[in-house]
Formats: structure tokens, sequence, C-alpha cells
């Protein structure tokens, strides 16, 4: 048993970097200038920049002015300093606390274009979100804040996860494909709204039938940008999810002006 406790115990660093023990500092001072705040924010600059494809540890070496080694003094690989990344970022969103006069339908819809926003600027941050697990304090705080919004609902507790999973798993899978796309436009170096006519050109010449079903989906708008129908399709999209919880809320006779604890105002 003390085996397999211990065999457990050494696979936990490689789980998540939350998980570790506190780093080993080899022998001699840490590099001048360096700390592993200022090393995780250049990572999120370059990963901006260049996308995970032009993202290495010795180019990020380069752009703060010194060798890989002094960055490894701090983390030990890329996986890990990703992890790092991901968590740093999710902590530029704005999420208001909640106060006994926070509606949970508001709350919800306004941390839900927020994580859509959240993605919109860190496309590298999808694959990554997809592949750790969030143990992060500023995923804590997150998902924490979501909680606390869901249990204002009324909903029992186990369809907590349900609502979760509606709201943040539709954000999500709408980023994924969003950002997807906005990079295949970056590497075509073209506007959307070029790319998107040479797409639609291409489809027709394959079957007018996908054009017409395009319409039919969404009829077009004369003069309307892409950028702003991918708004509105997102923003009629989540109303119709916190519809749905709104029907059952109703349909179970439920619903609180403001039950249950209120999340964490401050990040730790």
């Amino acid at each position: 048993m003390a085996k397999e406790s211990a065999k457990q115990e050494s696979a936990l660093p490689s789980v998540s970097v939350w998980a570790a023990p506190p780093k080993e500092r080899k022998r001699g001072a840490a590099p001048s200038g360096l700390t592993r705040q200022k090393i995780v924010r250049a990572a999120i600059a370059l990963l901006d920049a260049e996308g995970e494809a032009g993202f290495s540890m010795r180019r990020l070496a380069n752009e703060l002015g010194v060798t890989p080694m002094s960055v490894y003094w701090y983390v030990d690989n890329k996986a890990d300093l990703l992890e790092l990344a991901l968590d740093e970022a999710l902590g530029e969103m704005r999420i208001a606390p909640l106060t006994e006069e926070t509606d949970w339908r508001d709350h919800l819809r306004a941390m839900a274009h927020e994580y859509r926003a959240f993605y919109q600027r860190h496309l590298w941050a999808v694959r990554i979100a997809g592949e750790v697990l969030p143990l992060g304090p500023n995923a804590l705080f997150f998902s924490t804040s979501a909680l606390s919004a869901i249990e204002r609902t009324g909903l029992p507790p186990e369809q907590y996860a349900a609502v979760l999973g509606l709201v943040f798993q539709f954000v999500y899978g709408f980023a994924t494909s969003e950002g997807q796309q906005m990079i295949r436009i970056r590497t075509a170096g073209v506007t959307e709204d070029a790319y998107m006519q040479e797409v639609r050109e291409l489809a027709a010449h394959i079957d007018e039938a996908f054009v017409e079903n395009s319409d039919r989906i969404s009829p077009p708008v004369e003069g309307e940008p892409m950028a702003v129908k991918r708004d509105r399709y997102f923003a009629d999209s989540l109303e119709l999810a916190l519809d749905g919880i709104e029907a059952r809320v109703a349909r179970d006779g439920a619903g609180r002006d403001s039950a249950g604890p209120a999340a964490r105002s401050d990040r730790h």
C-alpha cells in the first residue's frame, strides 16, 4: 500500500502544475530581473501574437532577453508554462461580485460574454483549456461565481452540472469553432468578410444547396459584417439557453431572488 501511495503521489505533478510540490531550486541565485509572473505574462503576449505553433521556450527566452535555462529555473517545462498562462489569462475576465440584488440570469449572461471574449483575445487558449484540469486560482474564482449564481435559481443541486454545461460548454463550443475560423482567416491573410465570400462562392460551385441552406438558417442582412453576425448568433443562442433554464425553474416551481452564498469577490 505504501508503495502504491508513493507511486500515486509521484504522479501528481504530471496531472497539473497546481498539484506539483514546490519546485526545488538549483544551486545559485535566481536569474536577475526574472520572475515567474514576468515569464507567464511574456508567454501570453507571445502566444497571442504568434499562436501556439509559433511558441517555443527558446523563442520566449529570446523575447525576454535571457537564456532558455533562465526560464527553466522558474518552470519545469512548456506544458506547465502553458497551464500557468491559461489561468493567468483567465484572471483578465471582469466578473462582478454577486450581491444580494444580483439576478442569476444577468450574472450568467455577463459571465458567458466575458468567457467568449476571453477566447477571442486568446485563440491559443481553446486547445489548452480542453486538455488541462481547471485547478488554478482564477479558474476556481470563475467556477465559484457561476455556481453561486446557479444556486439562486432554486433548482436542486443535482441539476447544477446541467446548467453549468448548458451555458459554459455552449460558450466553449462556440469559441472553439469561432477561434478555428479566426486562425484560418489569419493564415489566409484576408479579412473575415472576404474569406466568407470566398467560402460562399466555393460552396455554390460545389452545390447551390449549401448556399440555400445557409440562407434559410440565417437570412442575409444587407451590409451586415460577419463579426456583427457572429455576435448576434452568440447572443441569440445564449438567450435561448437562459430561457430554457428559466422555463425549468418555472416548471419546477423553483426560483429565489437571492439564495446561496455569494461568490468570492476577491481573487487569491
